[in-house]
């Protein structure tokens, strides 16, 4: 008997595919702030009607990333000076209260940190500045999951979009950040590592302070 033919993977629904199509592109700058995308575009793009592109550019509109112009299109949402200064100062807050909180670290804790440090090296050597971000942003989320608060770990989750549409610029505009924030983030590992809490809060605001005048290209 000849093996029964494989079952068709079925797709997510047309929405969701639009929605991830956009978003992704808007992360990674592949649509950049100031772009104006109409219906029919993103409709053959994807391969789908209007009518789900309309539902997931709605979506999108509520999340802060793009602006409905009826008739026109959507307006690709730029990052605003005060959207930087908002997300540092909460990264910030965050992320100091964590890092305290993680020292001193577990086992598992020091683990996980040492393979995300490991695949940031590794996307580095590959170039994919997209998939840095990624990676640099799951560095310092291991650390505020470990910090034992939930709802503190929720609302970190909620900058996830902003902190890597601003680290994308951040690497594009300066290729050299790469290397810097695997250093910045071995001295932050090494002081975790070792016990010292106020040492690691230290190298973590040097480093979180730096987005805010990066972003607005105010410095290396």
């Amino acid at each position: 008997m000849p093996p029964a033919p494989a079952a068709p993977v079925k797709q997510p629904p047309a929405a969701d595919r639009v929605y991830s199509h956009i978003k992704e592109a808007v992360l990674d700058r592949r649509y950049e702030g100031g772009t104006l995308l109409t219906e029919g575009e993103l409709a053959e793009a994807v391969g789908v009607s209007r009518t789900p592109v309309r539902e997931a550019l709605l979506k999108l509109e509520v999340e802060g990333l793009i602006k409905l112009y009826p008739k026109k299109g959507a307006l690709v949402l730029a990052v605003s000076a005060q959207e930087i200064a908002d997300v540092v100062e909460t990264r910030l807050l965050v992320e100091e209260f964590a890092v305290r909180r993680a020292v001193p670290a577990s086992a598992r804790l020091v683990a996980r940190l040492e393979e995300a440090l490991e695949e940031q090296r590794r996307l580095a050597e590959d170039g994919d500045l997209a998939a840095v971000a990624v990676a640099d942003r799951c560095f310092h989320a291991e650390i505020v999951r470990h910090a034992g608060n939930e709802i503190l770990s929720k609302l970190y989750d909620q900058l996830r979009d902003r902190q890597l549409r601003m680290g994308v610029a951040v690497l594009e505009a300066h290729p050299d950040r790469v290397a810097k924030n695997i250093t910045e983030h071995t001295e932050l590992f090494d002081a975790i590592r070792t016990g010292d809490a106020d040492g690691a809060a230290q190298c973590l605001r040097r480093h979180v302070s730096r987005v805010k005048v990066l972003v607005r290209g105010e410095a290396r």
